[in-house]
């Protein structure tokens, strides 16, 4: 007998859980003195599209390839947006203080996933921000994020 090991999505609460962890999150990011210039004019659904959009590469439910976008058009969210350093670490300490304060699991093996994820997308966000085109596919499926490692290295 083996047990079913479930999803990042499912071990993080499922869809409620994103969804309240992006947007207690982009509240953060509002007061931020280093992030709010660059995501002042973000739209009202923003908060949710990130949510289902992590939430589906997680594992869950496909509301954001199906409804809101896709791979491609999130990179293209990024185009032009001169991304810095500072502004992604920046990013990515919010989030986990967000995550921490609602207690999404902190377990070894989850935090690695979770943090191996941010790692990844957000050093992409970086690289697609620096640039007016990308050279990616407008077909360029969802990624997907599991337990284990992303299986080798970036190679732009």
């Amino acid at each position: 007998m083996t047990a079913t090991i479930p999803t990042l999505f499912e071990w993080a609460g499922g869809t409620l859980a994103f969804e309240q962890l992006f947007n207690k999150f982009y509240d953060k990011v509002l007061a931020d003195e280093l992030l709010e210039p660059v995501f002042k004019h973000m739209s009202p659904e923003h908060r949710m599209h990130v949510a289902h959009f992590v939430s589906e590469v997680f594992g869950g439910p496909k509301t954001y390839s199906e409804t809101e976008g896709s791979h491609y058009a999130m990179i293209n969210k990024h185009l032009q947006k001169y991304l810095t350093e500072a502004h992604r670490k920046r990013w990515i300490e919010l989030l986990l203080q967000t995550a921490d304060e609602l207690s999404l699991p902190d377990d070894p093996e989850f935090r690695s996933a979770f943090m191996a994820y941010l790692e990844w997308g957000t050093r992409i966000a970086v690289l697609n921000s620096q640039t007016d085109t990308t050279t990616e596919s407008a077909d360029t499926p969802m990624p997907v994020w599991g337990w284990g490692v992303p299986g080798g290295p970036y190679i732009p």
